[in-house]
């Protein structure tokens, strides 16, 4: 409650976070299972001395360091400035727990970094063994780097044993229940990810049908076994997924679709590789590369989002609620108050408000005899403090006007004052009976009212009450 907040029009916070870490997921995978193809194929053009493969590979290296090491690093640092933005809690609560897994992360970074331009600046230059090693250097370095963000990441959906002191250290928190199924169908995505843009980028590039023939046959192998890994890491998934977000997903009819959309285009694109390049090199064109990779690219991003979606109310499971406010804040905040308990909030009703004031602290009484319009700005700004991590109000991702259509003061209120009840997949009113006056007062004003000619029979028994 000591963070403001960042207001992001119609698209909410949340939804920019999502963008721009699933275009960096997309690329850092390929940064992944590309680097393991370029040492694997490099060693492997070497001992053939294919000069052709060779050259092509080259190529293949500058079109993959300047996607995955600018764009990635640029995207990378994105992540970083939208959720310090829009979760400072978690992200506090995530750098306090693996600053240690952070720092070794930062570590293999720069070791990527290096690595990269001296495999693709240096190539010609090293003996050939010695690029090999550097090839494989930078492989490492990126798949070590995916295993440890998975691990941190992976401790949002699932903390395991380290909700419970005895156990509340950096090794519990990092081989969490979800670590070893995450882990390895990030290693799949990766494997499969990289072939699909071998097969973009060498439809495109390669006239030499025979080369295009062979490097399709090639990468074949890995994607399959990617969409292997993928297909059992998502079942690993799902075990240990925690109750509520199990029940959370087969609650919402959205995800359902979304998870059969997953296996759907999973199994598609390992038939299509299967009968296509492995089966029949000579099949690879551009428009069937693209479809290969818009396949795979649909099937990621989309478990991107439910992996996100399942874990609410939360940001970090039972660690921090999707509100920003720790579980265990919640009955001083109920008892005191969200405008009381906040740095921010507090400074606003004591420099607008000063009537509203006890000494240093806030009256909450005397906030509900406030005029009309006063009680409407401060409810908004608890809508602010409450709802915008996961909300737009009027339009919008998510937007709450839509849910609030037709609906009375009365249902409105009581919403507010059970929103668990309500829904479970919403975090608790965290707040006092006056603040959930003054939030029902603005979100009174934005409710639309309910569409006319529906059940008219009832709307005149209702208005003759």
């Amino acid at each position: 409650m000591h963070y403001p907040w960042w207001y992001v029009p119609h698209a909410t916070a949340p939804m920019l976070i999502a963008l721009v870490s699933v275009l960096h997921v997309l690329v850092s995978h390929y940064a992944v299972g590309g680097g393991l193809f370029l040492a694997v194929e490099t060693a492997y053009a070497y001992r053939r001395q294919d000069r052709r493969y060779l050259d092509y590979l080259k190529g293949h290296t500058r079109f993959f360091v300047l996607l995955t090491v600018v764009f990635g690093a640029i995207s990378g640092v994105g992540i970083w400035w939208t959720i310090g933005l829009a979760s400072p809690l978690a992200t506090e609560v995530l750098i306090r727990t693996f600053v240690f897994g952070w720092a070794i992360e930062w570590v293999f970074f720069v070791l990527e970094l290096t690595s990269a331009f001296i495999f693709y600046y240096y190539w010609g230059k090293l003996p050939e063994k010695t690029h090999v090693r550097i090839g494989w250097i930078y492989g490492l370095s990126a798949w070590i780097s995916l295993v440890l963000i998975t691990g941190i990441t992976a401790f949002m959906l699932n903390p395991g044993y380290w909700l419970y002191p005895p156990y509340k250290n950096f090794w519990v928190g990092f081989f969490n229940p979800q670590f070893l199924p995450q882990t390895v169908a990030r290693t799949g995505g990766a494997l499969l990810l990289s072939s699909l843009y071998v097969y973009v980028h060498a439809a495109m590039t390669i006239k030499d049908v025979s080369l295009r023939d062979f490097i399709e046959h090639r990468s074949a192998r890995p994607a399959l076994l990617g969409a292997v890994l993928v297909t059992a890491g998502g079942i690993g998934w799902y075990l240990f997924l925690p109750d509520s977000a199990r029940f959370a997903l087969s609650s919402a009819a959205v995800l359902n679709v979304l998870v059969a959309l997953i296996f759907v285009l999973t199994a598609v694109v390992f038939v299509l590789l299967y009968v296509g390049p492995y089966r029949n090199p000579g099949w690879l064109s551009p428009g069937f590369a693209a479809a290969l990779l818009l396949f795979g690219v649909a099937a990621f991003s989309t478990g991107e989002f439910i992996r996100e979606a399942v874990r609410k109310p939360y940001v970090i499971y039972n660690v921090v609620l999707a509100s920003q406010v720790l579980p265990d804040e919640v009955p001083a905040l109920r008892r005191d108050g969200v405008l009381e308990g906040g740095i921010w909030t507090k400074a606003l009703v004591k420099k607008d408000y000063p009537h509203a004031m006890d000494g240093d602290h806030i009256d909450e009484s005397r906030l509900v005899s406030l005029p009309r319009e006063d009680q409407v700005f401060l409810g908004r700004v608890l809508f602010q403090y409450q709802c915008n991590d996961c909300h737009a109000d009027v339009a919008g991702y998510s937007a709450v006007a839509p849910l609030l259509r037709g609906k009375t003061p009365e249902m409105i209120r009581s919403t507010v004052a059970h929103l668990h009840r309500a829904q479970f997949v919403m975090p608790p009113w965290s707040g006092t009976a006056e603040e959930a006056e003054l939030l029902t007062a603005y979100l009174t004003t934005i409710a639309p009212p309910r569409p006319k000619g529906m059940f008219p029979e009832a709307e005149k028994l209702e208005a003759s009450r």
